[in-house]
């Protein structure tokens, strides 16, 4: 069966496996880059053994700080064949962003692009059990010295595979632990659907999404390995560019996000150029449901939508799983995926009533690193803090996100996590951020400040640009003189929008 190798179960066998089903086919474009499967799994098993002659040993972390691309491919199933475990980052996070992860997962190397470099450098000077390998030069060549290829080393299901950080509602991110047991019972019950197929062999796979996310490092790279389809790989999205690209490659399948179909609707010639697509799906944020009608009516195709989140490798549920894709639902749960919908009492919901989404299956973490905190309780259940509710045909629908997790293009960003690096102003006495509209991004980022002393908005804009990913950098900020706080001293937050609303922007 698919997915279930020789006593192996690393992820990286789906490569091997589609080497040996179709070694000339062709793997995955990069540009004017192609690699047949055969010439992609070489040179994975000669980079994996560099990384094991390099001094790296099993279990230890290696960072991958690059853009899409065939070396970020080659990186990745290289380091887990080597039994590494993956830590990726975000290529647009600054050097302290970076500096809290490598330190806290004890990341060993930091593989960089030309891109990056400088962030990775800075770094491991920091960080002096951490060394840098820039991609195109001499030390990264080495990697993959012909004259030593590694032995067979078989991984179990339980073997740590993928460090994913998310923001914490602390200010700190925290790493998800996710096995090769747990990215593959998701991938495989994604091959199982087939009314219509997520992915299948001679499937063409647009890769724009970032390969640094859970979504598209498993629900689209490796489902797509899995699959023996071809991945065409994009580090940017471009409206325009991708369309082109859509048409001239053949694109059959699209996994995107809300904000790439919003913007393709303002481009002409949509229905044209994506007449060949067998399937579209979405994922990662809320798709409006503005957006599916006016998309299928723009296009002539519905788009399919997921949820899920990095917790749970990712996929929870889709509309794939019974084909039928509606405005304002995200599915039925995928097959091996149990869904509870909880009360504040932890009692289930009556049907049709909104509840937490309590998530169990093989494809949840293994809580966050590095003792497990914050994973599955004694019998499996995951707490999402995610809120919905089901339909009469058992399908969810979102409402409400009880964490204050803020959605920016699809991304998870945590208001407290930017309110610490806001109250490390010296002119600032106290902040609160929270999420507003943007018909752009799906939401963007509010900071409201009291200041201590004397201080702008174009003060703590410059302040966050050199601490913050631009996605996490707030898009609104206003000095204001005071903020509500509840009767324990803390600030009220279910009041801000009531005193301030979602506008007035001073930044």
């Amino acid at each position: 069966m698919l997915g279930q190798p020789r006593g192996n179960a690393n992820i990286s066998e789906y490569l091997r496996e589609s080497a040996n089903r179709d070694p000339q086919g062709c793997a995955l474009v990069d540009g004017t880059l192609r690699l047949s499967w055969a010439e992609l799994d070489s040179q994975v098993n000669h980079f994996a053994a560099g990384l094991v002659r390099h001094g790296l040993h099993a279990g230890d972390r290696v960072g991958l700080l690059l853009g899409n691309s065939a070396d970020y491919v080659i990186a990745f199933y290289g380091a887990l064949r080597a039994g590494l475990c993956v830590v990726p980052m975000n290529p647009a996070y600054t050097a302290p962003e970076v500096a809290v992860l490598v330190s806290d997962a004890g990341v060993r190397l930091i593989i960089a692009s030309a891109a990056t470099s400088s962030v990775a450098t800075e770094v491991a000077d920091a960080v002096h059990s951490c060394e840098v390998v820039r991609v195109g030069t001499s030390a990264w060549e080495s990697l993959f010295d012909a004259s030593s290829l590694l032995a067979e080393v078989s991984t179990s299901g339980d073997a740590l595979a993928l460090l994913l950080f998310t923001a914490g509602t602390s200010g700190r991110p925290k790493g998800a632990m996710l096995t090769h047991g747990a990215l593959r019972a998701n991938t495989e019950s994604l091959l199982s659907l087939n009314s219509p197929s997520a992915v299948q062999a001679g499937d063409v796979v647009l890769a724009v999404l970032p390969m640094f996310h859970v979504y598209g490092l498993n629900t689209v790279l490796n489902l797509s390995v899995a699959a023996g389809a071809t991945s065409v790989i994009v580090d940017r999205f471009d409206p325009v560019d991708s369309l082109r690209l859509v048409t001239s490659e053949s694109i059959t399948t699209i996994a995107g996000a809300p904000a790439m179909y919003q913007a393709w609707l303002r481009v002409p010639g949509l229905r044209k150029a994506i007449a060949g697509v067998r399937l579209l799906s979405s994922g990662g944020a809320p798709l409006p449901p503005a957006v599916f009608e006016s998309f299928a009516e723009f296009s002539g195709k519905q788009v399919f939508e997921g949820y899920g989140m990095t917790e749970c490798a990712p996929v929870v549920a889709t509309t794939l799983v019974d084909g039928h894709p509606s405005a304002g639902s995200v599915g039925k749960t995928i097959p091996g995926v149990e869904v509870r919908l909880v009360d504040e009492s932890g009692h289930d919901v009556d049907d049709g009533d909104p509840g937490e989404v309590w998530v169990r299956g093989a494809s949840v973490f293994r809580g966050y690193w590095p003792d497990g905190a914050g994973g599955p309780d004694a019998h499996g259940w995951f707490r999402s803090g995610d809120i919905a509710y089901a339909d009469e045909d058992g399908a969810l629908h979102l409402v409400d996100r009880r964490r204050e997790v803020i959605l920016v293009n699809g991304f998870n960003v945590y208001p407290r996590e930017i309110e610490v690096v806001i109250e490390s102003m010296p002119q600032v006495a106290e902040v609160a951020v929270l999420g507003i509209p943007d018909d752009v991004t799906g939401e963007g980022v509010l900071a409201l400040v009291v200041p201590r002393g004397s201080v702008t908005s174009d003060d703590v804009l410059s302040f966050c640009s050199t601490r913050l990913a631009r996605f996490k950098t707030p898009s609104v900020i206003r000095i204001v003189e005071s903020l509500p706080h509840s009767a324990a001293g803390k600030v009220a937050k279910g009041r801000l929008r009531d005193v301030y609303g979602d506008g007035g922007a001073e930044a």
